[in-house]
């Protein structure tokens, strides 16, 4: 609670604190002495240090302190603990936990106190980390410096492939198409590579499956994405995946065609490829029970890739297809063929 419409008199010290005093110690001063001075004036203590906005038990202990040590009293008192806790450890102990240590640098507590137990010490995984802190606060035991060697695998540089610039967007067909790999097993022990393109901007889809990933067989799907693709393609965006490297990444460059790739751990950047795939799953491999092998499965996603484009609705462009959406909105890019659908 504050008080207000009090007289100035009653905020004004009764006296200059020692001018010794640190400015904490004059602070507390000045609040004692405006307390000191609301209770002449008939309030409350309660109300009195609610005035001043200090706490009443700070007040009186403070006002003790000054009254036992006199105005150096009301310095502020280290807060140590006047008892420590003493190390209840043998040195013989440390000793053999600094051993162990320096053999295993990398190892910790809980580690450690496993080959204490293995050489009869009776220890607790609390204790040895308790040594370590002291043996480090001491200068006994230091941290080895690390070399910057790390056992990640490191990306390998692109020649061609680049970060997509943060300027460059999709507008139009074929501004960004993105193309990604799925594994689908049918079978147990049976594992396919499922490769699709999406154009971000009109969802069409070109699809493709082998038994492998590899880059040669990407760089052979990208010749039927440009084949099935009704408009020209100016960028692609691919993850750090190895099938989009070395030959793909060089038929990209002969052709002409911009190449972005992802950051590390970023599937959410190529999110119109990656909600296609689920769509491709459920709604196709999820319901086909035809032959398994790459030419009729290809022949059947053929298939399933003219009624996608040509005969599914999509809410994502108002429930029209793909085709309608590239008739109505990018005739210029529409071939004769298409049109006719």
């Amino acid at each position: 609670m504050r008080v207000f419409g009090l007289p100035g008199p009653l905020y004004q010290v009764s006296g200059l604190p020692p001018a010794q005093l640190s400015d904490r110690a004059r602070e507390h001063w000045r609040y004692l002495s405006c307390w000191q001075v609301l209770l002449k004036q008939g309030l409350s203590s309660t109300k009195a240090s609610q005035g001043v906005g200090v706490p009443r038990s700070t007040l009186y202990r403070w006002q003790q302190s000054l009254k036992e040590h006199g105005p150096q009293g009301l310095e502020s008192r280290s807060r140590r603990p006047r008892r420590r806790r003493q190390p209840t450890f043998r040195p013989e102990l440390a000793e053999a936990v600094l051993q162990l240590r320096q053999q295993f640098p990398r190892w910790g507590k809980d580690k450690l106190v496993v080959l204490l137990h293995r050489q009869g010490w009776q220890v607790s995984t609390s204790m040895v980390g308790r040594i370590l802190t002291r043996l480090k606060a001491r200068g006994v035991l230091r941290e080895p410096p690390r070399n910057g060697i790390s056992a990640r695998k490191k990306s390998r540089p692109r020649p061609y492939a680049v970060r997509k610039p943060k300027e460059y967007q999709a507008k139009a067909p074929g501004d960004i198409v993105q193309i990604d790999t799925l594994d689908v097993r049918p079978l147990p022990n049976t594992v396919l590579k499922h490769f699709t393109a999406r154009d971000v901007i009109s969802r069409w889809d070109v699809l493709e499956v082998h038994t492998r990933a590899t880059s040669a067989l990407a760089a052979g799907f990208l010749g039927s994405l440009r084949q099935r693709l009704p408009f020209p393609i100016k960028a692609i965006q691919v993850d750090g995946g190895s099938e989009f490297q070395a030959g793909f990444e060089q038929a990209c460059q002969d052709l002409g065609i911009k190449l972005f790739v992802l950051p590390p751990r970023s599937p959410k950047l190529n999110g119109h490829v990656e909600r296609a795939q689920r769509t491709h799953t459920e709604e196709f491999y999820e319901l086909y029970d035809g032959d398994l092998e790459i030419p009729s499965l290809n022949q059947a996603l053929l298939a399933w890739e003219q009624t996608y484009n040509t005969v599914r609705p999509h809410q994502s462009l108002d429930g029209r297809t793909p085709a309608e959406y590239l008739e109505q909105c990018h005739p210029e890019l529409v071939p004769a063929q298409l049109s006719h659908m």
